[in-house]
């Protein structure tokens, strides 16, 4: 570190909780290597807040409503180059904003969690230069990441780092870190349960002696109670399982779970939970939407992944890579996901080389390698007088 300390700007968007999920855990691991100056700016809620509102209304609905065309389209755009009118145009909003924004903070770095690529735009306008990092946060790769001005790309995988090599970007620019997630994720307490508070530690102190499986429902991902009651129902008729159901913040499938379902000793639904990492901590696997940052705090957690019914697009994606490198399974039908769950879990075998693919797959340091390699790369005393001047 230099005695003056970096300034750095992390652009994000909030579609999703994801990318302000990654964008805070590598800004905890710079503050703790030091680096204090650091602004966080969702990029498209502070300079179009009405567009955003709209997108992200447009995005959710597309998920629920017409996957299989959210799914073509993205796609069909994978492939394109940053010249593409698309591309352009996407990345024209936020200008006026990035520009207040450069001038109140004076960052010496900018990093992204999300593809919105308005700062090389806005810096070729400008005639400024500033390094630039993209963190992406999918097991995907999709073009609306890929620009001749980012100088560091962070990635999940090797196979992520061949096929942009493969696109054109220098092997050299490619650091393979994985996704980063919260350090509460991989830092395992001698007792796990001395994490929980609350209600949460009363689930798990009450049935200490439940020698049981215990599955992790993120229930509230999957925004309707389409499926979701069946599968914890089906459960419900086998002994030797125990579910979590986790509603999140949609307390509509909260009441009606609680309304519809009988209570059963080995069923809990929980609405919103701040502890999730605690929570997964306690669980034999879980059950959810394959998001990159869901994903990555799962396999961090060493826990064997179910998809139910995920949607086209960088999601069923990410499903389809985590399949193939054996560390998620993916399902359709309430009677699939049970039956596959528990064929898991009656194969001892079969559990035990599931388990070692996680760890092979798993990097869950990814936020502090990401720091340790910006600060080398850019604020190292060799870099300090070309970055800091």
């Amino acid at each position: 570190m230099t005695s003056q300390s970096p300034k750095i700007l992390i652009l994000y968007a909030s579609y999703g909780d994801g990318h302000y999920q990654a964008s805070k855990a590598v800004e905890a691991s710079l503050r703790s290597r030091g680096v204090t100056d650091i602004t966080l700016l969702d990029l498209m809620a502070e300079a179009h807040p009405l567009i955003n509102g709209l997108t992200k209304f447009v995005y959710m609905q597309s998920f629920k409503t017409i996957p299989g065309l959210y799914g073509w389209v993205y796609n069909a755009t994978k492939q394109m180059p940053q010249e593409a009118p698309l591309l352009e145009v996407i990345n024209s909003f936020g200008m006026n904003k990035l520009q207040q924004t450069l001038q109140q903070t004076q960052p010496n770095l900018i990093i992204h969690t999300f593809p919105q690529l308005a700062m090389p735009r806005l810096l070729k306008r400008t005639g400024q230069s500033l390094p630039m990092a993209n963190i992406i946060t999918d097991f995907d790769l999709h073009g609306r990441w890929i620009h001749s001005g980012v100088d560091r790309y962070y990635v999940a995988t090797e196979d992520l780092k061949a096929e942009m090599v493969s696109r054109g970007i220098p092997e050299e620019r490619i650091r393979v870190s994985g996704i980063p997630v919260k350090p509460e994720f991989h830092l395992q307490h001698p007792d796990r349960q001395e994490c929980l508070t609350g209600p949460l530690q009363e689930l798990f102190v009450k049935n200490h002696t439940n020698n049981k499986t215990t599955i992790l429902l993120m229930a509230g991902a999957y925004g309707s109670m389409q499926g979701v009651r069946e599968v914890i129902e089906r459960f419900m008729a086998l002994e030797h399982y125990r579910v979590i159901a986790v509603c999140g913040r949609n307390h509509e499938l909260y009441r009606a779970l609680h309304e519809q379902l009988p209570p059963h000793p080995d069923v809990h639904l929980l609405e919103y939970v701040e502890q999730v990492a605690a929570l997964m901590q306690q669980c034999d696997c879980i059950v959810t939407k394959p998001g990159g940052i869901t994903l990555s705090e799962a396999l961090a957690c060493r826990l064997p992944v179910f998809v139910y019914r995920p949607v086209p697009g960088q999601e069923l994606n990410n499903a389809r890579y985590l399949a193939q490198k054996g560390v998620a399974c993916i399902t359709r039908t309430p009677a699939e996901l049970t039956e596959e769950i528990d064929a898991l879990f009656q194969d001892p075998h079969r559990l035990t080389k599931l388990r070692q693919k996680i760890e092979n797959l798993r990097r869950p340091e990814a936020a502090e390698v990401i720091a340790d390699d910006i600060l080398e790369q850019w604020f190292a005393p060799k870099q300090a007088e070309l970055v800091l001047s």
